[in-house]
Parts: C-alpha cells; sequence; structure tokens
C-alpha cells in the first residue's frame, strides 16, 4: 500500500437552489438555513435535502471505534427505518466485512450526506447523488462524528464519501484506490461504494469491485491494528 499525504480543499459554501417537488427532491423554496447548528437531525435545515426525506439517518455503531466506514448517504430502505446500510448494499457491505474478517460490531458506519436525495421512477423513489453543496452542509454532522468517535482509519466508499472527507471536491476514486491517504491525523482507504459491486454492468466488473472493498477492509484492519 502506497501512503500518500493530502491536503483540504474544501470548496466554499453555495446557495441552494428551490427545486419542483415533482423531480422528488424537494418542494419549491423548503426552509434553509446553511449557518444554522442544530441540535439534532431532526432539526436540521442546513440543506434542502430535509423536506422530501421520511428522516435524517444518523451513523450507528460503537461510540469509540478505530475503523469508520463512509458511505454516500442513506438509500430507500435506510430512509424508511433510519439506520445506515441496511439494504442491499448493506448485505453485501456484511459479506465483505465477514471475508475481511472485521467485525461489522466494532465499526462506526455512517453517511456523508445523512438525508435521502431521490427522484421518482414509477411506484420507486430512485436513488441520486447529492449535490456538492449538499455534501458541505452536511461536513457538520460528520465532524461531530469523526471527533466522538476517534476512528484512526476511515473507509471512503465511493467517490462522494471520498470527497466529503477530504475535504476536496477534485478528489478522484480511481486515483486513490489501492492508496493510503494521510489527511490531518487520519488514515484514509478509498474503495467502491457496495451499491456498485451490485449494479456494475457484467459479472467480472461486479466480482473486481466486490475484491476491491475487501481488501480495503483488511488494509484498514491491518492500519487500525498499527494504530494501537
Amino acid at each position: 500500500m502506497a501512503t500518500t499525504k493530502h491536503t483540504s480543499k474544501r470548496a466554499s459554501k453555495g446557495t441552494s437552489k428551490p427545486t419542483s417537488q415533482t423531480e422528488g427532491e424537494t418542494p419549491a423554496q423548503p426552509e434553509v438555513d446553511p449557518d444554522q447548528q442544530p441540535a439534532t437531525l431532526d432539526d436540521c435545515r442546513r440543506c434542502p435535502l430535509w423536506a422530501n426525506a421520511t428522516q435524517g439517518v444518523p451513523g450507528a455503531g460503537p461510540r469509540r471505534a478505530p475503523i469508520m466506514m463512509l458511505g454516500e448517504q442513506p438509500g430507500d430502505k435506510e430512509d424508511l427505518q433510519g439506520l445506515p446500510f441496511v439494504g442491499p448494499a448493506g448485505a453485501l457491505l456484511d459479506d465483505a466485512l465477514v471475508e475481511a474478517g472485521v467485525g461489522r460490531k466494532d465499526v462506526y458506519v455512517t453517511n456523508a450526506v445523512k438525508h435521502f436525495k431521490w427522484t421518482p421512477r414509477a411506484k420507486r423513489r430512485m436513488h441520486k447523488t447529492p449535490a456538492q453543496r449538499e455534501v458541505d452542509a452536511c461536513r457538520y454532522w460528520l465532524d461531530q462524528e469523526l471527533e466522538s468517535v476517534g476512528a484512526q482509519v476511515i473507509v471512503a466508499l465511493g467517490a462522494t464519501a471520498l470527497k466529503a472527507v477530504l475535504e476536496d471536491p477534485k478528489s478522484r476514486l480511481q486515483d486513490a484506490i489501492g492508496k493510503v491517504i494521510e489527511h490531518g491525523d487520519r488514515l484514509v482507504v478509498a474503495t467502491y461504494h457496495p451499491s456498485f459491486a451490485l449494479r456494475a454492468p457484467d459479472p467480472e466488473t461486479r466480482h473486481r469491485a466486490y475484491a476491491a472493498i475487501v481488501a480495503a477492509l483488511q488494509d484498514a484492519k491491518k492500519l487500525a491494528q498499527r494504530r494501537k
């Protein structure tokens, strides 16, 4: 594993643009306060995504954990249950953790964005990638989790998670896979999001993505053990 150092390039805050309810995102002009410091996710109005989500989805795991796994955002099942990684991607992640020899009860699991962003398709709510301004708004919650959990190793699951943890919207997932990135006093290991391993167009790509997730978790375990 190659180790590289990374310097934050956090993007400046942008203004939120209201979108149409028919697009499945938010009602026109929802209440938004980008400078708000809410006490709970239910009270959060830092970006418009709260308006069309069932609830905010916080992280889950031990109060202190050596490894944090960071995904992009809750999916449909996570939005309904209020827990991270409980849908199909979570099941695949559970399999990868077992194969890597990492107990899920020993890691903290969360997402860069805490509300489900979706667009309607027939009767289904389909995932829609969060905008950078929404990732930036949710950094308020990620900073609190990083501080309270005290994880020394962060596994970034996908491009959005990598950009969020490095505070760099120009970060490229393909450039980071297979490397250990020093970011402040933490180590970041990047890999594919489990949903990519589920939905890749061919079996070979799905197998390669799953193997990369397992390898990243194995690397994270070794790095965490060295930092004890």
